[in-house]
């Protein structure tokens, strides 16, 4: 497997993309075996939709568990270029993920414009943090998308 740096630039390409795209979102994801196949890789496209539930991450599990046939992705890694809004992690919970990497913070999104719910903004990230093993990843790369 190459290194998490790699997919998940491959993340930030996206929410670039995204960016660009009519319709599209600047936040991006992939979805990758801990032995290496990448499996998912989007963008948002909520805009593109009119679906409030096309996030980056959210259509990645759903590729992803397509293209498995299974709900289960407990042998996968998440990369995606945001930390996942609370509808987001309702998915990575269910789909089980070995651990998820995100660029940019919550904050980042906030500061943005990009705001999540007080709820969200209320709990302790170190919390959600260490129950999703999520880990921060190449923050400035990825808030540099929104810039």
């Amino acid at each position: 497997m190459k290194d998490h740096s790699f997919y998940m630039r491959k993340a930030i390409a996206l929410a670039q993309t995204g960016k660009n795209t009519p319709g599209g979102g600047a936040f991006g994801a992939v979805i990758v075996h801990e032995d290496g196949p990448m499996i998912a890789a989007v963008h948002n496209a909520v805009g593109a939709t009119a679906d409030c539930t096309q996030h980056a991450e959210l259509r990645a599990v759903q590729e992803a568990c397509g293209h498995l046939g299974s709900k289960d992705l407990s042998g996968y890694i998440l990369y995606t270029s945001c930390e996942p809004c609370l509808m987001c992690l309702g998915a990575c919970y269910w789909a089980n993920f070995k651990a998820i990497y995100f660029g940019a913070s919550a904050a980042d999104a906030k500061a943005a414009g990009y705001v999540y719910s007080a709820l969200y903004y209320d709990a302790d990230p170190s919390l959600r943090h260490s129950s999703f093993k999520m880990e921060q990843l190449l923050r400035d790369e990825a808030v540099a998308v929104w810039q």
